[in-house]
């Protein structure tokens, strides 16, 4: 089993620089809704993509957008052009799909998202896409037995280059079950990544070491 990955999934610069600087993300995940939602517009993409890497990104994910086949792939273009760090994310629908084989004949670095079956995981495989994104949170709101699919889809790509990426974890368990079922890549809001850091044991104990120094005269 492959060491797990963390990457941070928001437009947030600050909380995102956060995460970076302390060195426990790989990477930064977006989609067009993030960057909605984080008052970004498609012409800052550039500028998050250098501030990004700047902070210590390894891998930035932006998604191409367009419907069809020609417009995925003339979106990619753009992202492309970015710089070695970027992968490109296309949605998994038949156009996205034809996309995404193009781009991996190309040698781009690509996340296939949106996957909600086990077929669409095992398609990706064939495909040879670096990653998939399935979204637990949303299939569990759909009713979907998300945690079972997406362990199925681990296991649909295990010998293959695809890596499952999870998204829509909305909590530190969802991160720990997933990984207990072999997933190697999670990406998560801010406030899941700190809640995974965090344990109110841990921060007693080292205030009770720090207390314990100045008493010893340091």
């Amino acid at each position: 089993m492959t060491a797990p990955r963390l990457y941070v999934d928001s437009a947030d610069v600050d909380r995102v620089g956060r995460l970076l600087a302390a060195g426990v993300v790989h990477g930064v995940t977006t989609n067009p809704t993030i960057l909605e939602r984080g008052g970004r517009t498609a012409d800052e993409i550039p500028a998050l993509y250098e501030r990004w890497v700047g902070e210590g990104a390894r891998e930035v994910f932006f998604q191409t957008w367009g419907g069809d086949r020609d417009a995925f792939l003339r979106n990619a273009s753009g992202l492309i052009e970015l710089g070695e760090r970027v992968a490109v994310k296309v949605p998994a629908t038949a156009e996205g799909f034809a996309a995404a084989s193009a781009l991996v004949r190309d040698g781009v670095s690509v996340l296939v998202t949106a996957v909600y079956s086990v077929a669409q995981a095992l398609a990706c495989a064939s495909i040879g896409v670096r990653y998939i994104a399935p979204y637990l949170g949303r299939m569990r709101d759909a009713g979907m037995d998300g945690d079972d699919l997406i362990a199925r889809m681990q296991q649909v790509c295990e010998g293959s280059d695809t890596n499952v990426l999870a998204a829509s974890l909305r909590s530190p368990k969802d991160i720990v079950d997933l990984r207990l079922a072999g997933v190697p890549c999670f990406t998560a809001a801010p406030d899941v990544l700190d809640a995974l850091l965090f344990d109110g044991v841990s921060d007693s104990s080292a205030a009770e070491f720090d207390a314990a120094m100045v008493r010893l005269g340091a």
